[in-house]
This record gives structure tokens, C-alpha cells and sequence, in this order.
């Protein structure tokens, strides 16, 4: 029997597809499913329990759905674990929008860097580390497999604020860098060779290669043939800093001090301002629609999306050898990063075993645009452990289009303002 515990399995689209996938795999089937649900909602657990079931009973597959609102009861006995919680939900995330925009800081998603993922960190670090605490207690050897927002610091603050060790961070970035790069220069994405590392959503591809020949020059025949390529962002960092950055133009904006704060940036590069706010709201309307169809008894469309979580279950658990990228504690892992914080890179998965593996150091202007991304992510996980408030001053003063947008007095206020009004959902100290 296969044990995987959901926790904030009412965010239903990582639910939905890992389910999927897990209950598409053979192998696993035959050996048993046991898939354990958990939400403070309610209602999100009811649905997601109902959405469980139903794509279980659609597969056909060898499983068993229990669904606690006590988050003991389903970490219990598992073997993975599965992170999905956003805190506070649509409604914090419209706060952490809202409120700067009224100060002129423009954010397209928010959820990593900038003031929107100071905001989330805050948040989320004390549940992620809870439930660390309870991994402990109740399934000390399973591996917590973390896909919430901010990816940077939630593994970290878990390596630094409790004894669990084995959490592994998941992105679909690189993966889906990988295959729009291969897919510009018009070749098949598993004739590549690519190594990728940095930070999550501020990684860079470090070889990209095919037959031993860099495709880059390729690449770079393409862009300067592109009218339309030369309106993004990443492409313009790669044109800057000589490495394709692994996150969609509109998160590269943000995390960086040169486009946000400038009108004719924003044109220039059409940055889709408020970008996550509307992306929430489809995904409420879809949710709306998925119970409609629940509760009239349509068959859910089943499409197996090849999740990470999926794929990591069925390396560790078959044996199948894949690689897959990983956020982990550095540990000399890329040389040329402080040991503690957590990075990028592949990882080998097989059977009982996932090794991240050694790249080495960054070229030097990647490790020096890395370190303005560090600076944020470990002031927030040291705010959050100690409870200071100062270091949520000092982390929004050195985020980068903060900093580019408001005065030291804003910031402070903008601050004050915030963590005001997400008073009941912080560590004590910061409200």
C-alpha cells in the first residue's frame, strides 16, 4: 500500500492532476492506493473527497479516499506528503495587491518575490513548518513534497526551523523552459542535454546542448529574427546576462528593479499587471464549474498531466529512473550560494533514492542577480522564525522593484499596512 496525504487538498488543481496521474500508473494501482485528504475548509475537503472518489471510481484504480479535517489523521503512516495550502486564500492574495498598488508597486503574480511574497511567506511559513513538526510525530520517514508559494523560502524555513530533513520542493518552470527552448529552435526536447539551477523561478539554463554543440547561438538567431521575442522579458535578461531565465516574463518583472516602476517598460514589454488576480479568478470559475459538474453526476474528464509529485511517487516507488528538478537546502550544492538557502537543481530519482546532484558555481553576473533575489528570500524566513518585525522592514527596503518604486517612509508604511491587515493569519510578533 502506497500512502500519499494531501494537505490543502481543496486546492483542486494540483489535486486533481496528481490523483490522476497516480491512479493512471499500473504499478501502483496493483500495489494499493491509500489517498488521504485534508483542508481547514470544510467545504473544499468535502469537495475534494467527492472529486477523489470520483476520479478514482473513473480509473478503475485500486484505492482507498479518507478525508480529516485533523491534520494528524491523515499525515498518519503516510510515505509522501503532498503541500498544497495557499494561506488566506484569494482574499489575502487580493490584499497583497491591493494595498501596494495604492503606494504605485505594480506586481504581476506575487506569490514569490516582492512585497506580494513577503506577504505570502508570512503566511505560509508557520503552516509549513507545523506540518514538518507533525510529519515528525506522525511519519518521520516520508517525504514531504512542497508545491505552495514562495518555493525559496518555504524548504528553507522548514531545514531551519525544525528537525525534518526530507523535503523536496516542486516547479513545473524548468520543465516547461526546457520544452519552449527546444520548441524555438525546432528540436525534440529529449535529444537535449540541459542542466538548469539557481533559484526557483530565478534558475537559468546553464547547458543546452545537443550532440555537444551549444544550441544557444541558435537560440539567439531566432530572438534577433523576433520582433515579438523581443518584447519579453526573460528574453531580454537572456540578451543581458548570456543564460535563458526559467520563469515566464511577467514573474521575471517583478523580481528585478528595471521594468515595474517605468511606464513605457511595461508597454514595451506588455507586462500583464495584476496578471495572478485575474488568473485566480478563472480558477474560481472553474472550481464553480467542476462542483456543477459533481453534483450532476458527469463523468470528469481524466488526462494524465504527468505531475512532478506523480512522477517522483512512481520513480521512488517502481524504481523508474528519471530526473527531476528539485528545491532543496544548497549544502555546496551550487558553490558559489550560501550553504543554508535552498536552490534549483536536478535531481536523480529511483528506487527509495532522490540525489540531488552537485553543479558547481553559477557564472559570476547569475550568482550576483541570484544574491539580490537571496536577500529577500532569507530576511523573510528569518522574519517569520523569529518573529520580527524589523526584518520585515529590512527585506522589503532590499526587494528590488520595491525599492525601485517607493521611498524608505513608504515602504515602511506600505509594511505597517500590511501586516495590519494580515494580522490573524501571522507568527506573533509581526501583527
Amino acid at each position: 500500500m502506497v500512502t500519499v496525504a494531501f494537505i490543502g487538498a481543496g486546492s483542486v488543481e494540483f489535486t486533481r492532476n496528481v490523483v490522476t496521474d497516480l491512479c493512471s500508473y499500473p504499478e501502483l494501482s496493483q500495489a494499493g492506493l491509500h489517498l488521504a485528504l485534508h483542508d481547514i475548509s470544510p467545504d473544499r475537503l468535502a469537495f475534494a473527497e467527492e472529486l477523489t472518489r470520483r476520479l478514482v471510481a473513473q480509473t478503475g484504480a485500486s484505492a482507498t479516499v479518507t478525508a480529516s479535517a485533523e491534520r494528524g489523521a491523515a499525515l498518519d503512516g503516510a510515505q509522501y506528503v503532498i503541500n498544497e495550502v495557499q494561506v488566506g486564500g484569494y482574499a489575502a492574495t487580493r490584499t497583497d495587491f491591493d494595498i501596494p498598488a495604492r503606494y504605485g508597486v505594480r506586481q504581476t503574480i506575487g506569490d514569490t518575490l516582492g512585497i506580494g511574497g513577503i506577504m505570502r511567506g508570512l503566511r505560509t511559513i508557520p503552516v509549513v513548518t507545523a506540518l514538518a513538526r507533525d510529519m515528525l510525530r506522525y511519519c518521520p520517514d516520508a517525504y514531504l513534497l512542497n508545491y505552495s508559494n514562495p518555493m525559496a523560502m518555504l524548504p528553507w524555513a522548514v531545514y531551519a526551523g525544525t528537525d525534518f530533513r526530507n523535503v523536496f520542493g516542486l516547479c513545473h518552470s524548468v520543465r516547461d523552459t526546457h520544452a519552449f527552448l527546444a520548441g524555438l529552435v525546432g528540436v525534440d526536447t529529449a535529444s537535449v542535454k540541459f542542466v538548469t539551477a539557481g533559484f526557483n523561478h530565478q534558475a537559468f539554463v546553464l547547458r543546452f546542448e545537443q550532440d555537444g554543440q551549444s544550441l544557444y547561438p541558435r537560440l539567439t538567431e531566432v530572438i534577433d529574427g523576433s520582433p515579438e521575442l523581443q518584447r519579453r522579458v526573460r528574453v531580454e535578461l537572456y540578451r543581458r546576462f548570456g543564460y535563458f531565465p526559467t520563469e515566464s516574463s511577467e514573474h521575471s518583472a517583478e523580481y528585478v528593479p528595471w521594468f515595474m516602476r517605468h511606464e513605457d517598460q511595461v508597454d514595451q514589454y506588455r507586462i500583464f499587471v495584476g496578471d495572478y488576480l485575474a488568473r485566480s479568478e478563472e480558477n474560481l470559475a472553474e472550481l464553480a464549474a467542476l462542483q456543477d459538474q459533481l453534483k450532476a453526476g458527469t463523468e470528469i474528464e481524466i488526462d494524465p498531466t504527468d505531475e512532478l509529485a506523480s512522477q517522483f511517487i512512481h520513480s521512488m516507488e517502481t524504481g523508474t529512473e528519471r530526473e527531476i528538478y528539485v528545491n532543496v537546502r544548497n549544502g555546496g550544492l551550487i558553490s558559489s550560494l550560501p550553504d543554508d538557502c535552498c536552490v534549483e537543481v536536478p535531481c536523480a530519482v529511483s528506487a527509495r533514492s532522490a540525489r540531488p546532484e552537485r553543479v558547481g558555481p553559477l557564472p559570476p553576473q547569475l550568482a550576483a542577480l541570484n544574491r539580490t533575489f537571496l536577500n529577500v528570500v532569507e530576511l523573510t524566513v528569518a522574519a517569520a522564525l523569529e518573529g520580527s518585525r524589523e526584518h520585515v522592514y529590512h527585506a522589503a527596503l532590499l526587494d528590488p522593484n520595491t525599492a525601485a518604486t517607493l521611498t524608505v517612509g513608504q515602504t515602511v508604511a506600505m509594511v505597517d499596512e500590511l501586516l495590519a491587515a494580515h494580522a490573524p493569519l501571522l507568527p506573533a510578533g509581526l501583527s
